[in-house]
């Protein structure tokens, strides 16, 4: 167990120093102990390394940028440890490392198990959201609504311990680092790269997710060339939490007649010879891995238009969200085409997607602009744009205390019943 530097992460090891390592990754506000109860059975084989998040148990809050900065940073750890080459198993943002390691890192791979996982995770619009509730909350209300996410009600039910230790595993989460990974997960799509995944992968999911369901698991085995599919019945979200026995069946399975044998000439752990696939562990029914799903179509390449118009609607759909941006350019015709790609190209390509200012500022500069014009419907569609790019809602009320005093006091009236409405509506959590 050890705290790392920013660049690496906090780690523990389990099992014999000179078996092949095994990795197992958390999923967003849990940490390690997630995978307690695989640990025995694995460690027979294995050296089994885990990992926690950035501010997740009570690892340094480094917040990470991105999926690919945590496969980074996971790699600086391994390379500190002289690990090279590495069966992996993650959950949820866990799977979206496994992932990025198979695109970008595939020669360190052995085998891959992706578990609750998926190729985009719902839409960027509802992780900025949940960030926008964490910035205003805190991490209460995620953490009072994580054991109807992540277990079945029946589950949730019989086990009291575990659904409080959930909600205590959330709640003492660094904020600022969730933030951080929910900007992460917003960012992540990989769906035109996974038929790139060259490793042997077993995708993994509980037949009653309504998270990362079956469906997002098909799409994985559909695009993934050569892949497994393995539903575990009665099971939700945290599966290797709710259904321990049949998540390590299955762990053991695939890894023990799955692992890639090391390419000539490169460096790495000796792999273990191919184990007798293990015994059927007592869980009714037993799941098993089935024929793996044909191949999906790789989808249609658009071409984007040239210049700063690709930089721009990516700007203009981090800052305002993927509905809006959809909304307005489903409601675009030739009439108003040529404008709205002058706004694209030029209001979010060049000028918001400048260096010399951050996206908070631009906000708040943003902001007084449209109190002094009387912009109010811009003003809501930009306050909630303040929300997403970091701006609290008391950061908001002084940007409109400001605009009072130098844009007047009736402009300033009419902006504040606006921007009121739309901080309720962003920052009340779901019930």
């Amino acid at each position: 167990m050890s705290e790392t530097p920013p660049n690496t992460l906090q780690y523990r090891f389990d099992g014999p120093e000179d078996a092949p390592v095994l990795i197992l990754g958390p999923s967003l506000g849990t940490t390690w102990h997630m995978w307690d109860r695989q640990i025995p059975e694995l460690t027979k084989q294995w050296r089994v390394f885990r990992f926690d998040l950035p501010g997740h148990g009570g690892a340094p809050a480094h917040p990470a940028a991105s999926v690919a900065d945590l496969a980074t940073r996971l790699l600086a750890t391994l390379e500190g440890l002289g690990v090279h080459r590495f069966g992996y198993a993650g959950c949820a943002l866990g799977g979206a490392v496994g992932i990025e390691l198979a695109l970008r890192h595939p020669e360190r791979l052995a085998s891959l198990v992706l578990i609750a996982a998926s190729p985009r995770f719902g839409t960027a619009d509802e992780f900025r959201q949940r960030g926008v509730i964490v910035r205003t909350n805190g991490l209460d209300p995620i953490a009072r609504s994580a054991p109807e996410r992540w277990f079945t009600g029946g589950f949730a039910a019989a086990q009291p311990a575990i659904t409080e230790w959930a909600v205590q595993m959330v709640r003492t989460t660094d904020p600022g680092c969730y933030i951080a990974a929910c900007e992460a997960l917003a960012s992540f799509d990989v769906r035109a790269g996974l038929g790139s995944v060259g490793v042997p992968t077993l995708v993994l999911v509980g037949s009653e997710d309504q998270v990362t369901g079956p469906a997002e698991a098909r799409t994985l085995v559909a695009g993934i060339p050569d892949a497994r599919l393995a539903v575990v019945p009665g099971a939700s979200h945290l599966v290797p939490v709710e259904q321990p026995a049949a998540v390590t069946d299955l762990l053991v399975r695939h890894f023990s007649t799955a692992w890639q044998p090391l390419p000539e000439n490169a460096t790495g752990h000796v792999v273990l010879p191919a184990a007798a696939p293990a015994a059927p562990v007592a869980v009714a029914p037993q799941p098993a891995p089935v024929a793996a799903i044909a191949p999906a179509a790789a989808p249609p390449q658009t071409q984007g238009a040239p210049d700063t118009y690709d930089a721009g609607i990516k700007v203009r759909r981090e800052v305002l969200g993927d509905a809006h941006v959809d909304r307005i350019l489903e409601q675009t015709d030739a009439f108003s085409e040529d404008f709205q790609e002058l706004v694209t190209r030029y209001a979010w390509g060049e000028v918001w997607d400048r260096p010399g200012l951050d996206r908070r500022t631009r906000s708040c500069v943003t902001l007084t602009a449209l109190v002094a014009g009387g912009h109010l419907d811009e003003l809501a569609v930009h306050t909630r744009a303040a929300l997403r790019n970091g701006l609290t809602p008391d950061e908001i009320k002084e940007v409109l205390l400001q605009a009072a005093v130098y844009c007047g006091v009736p402009a300033a009236s009419r902006a504040f019943r606006v921007a009121q409405q739309v901080v309720r509506e962003e920052t009340t959590p779901p019930e």
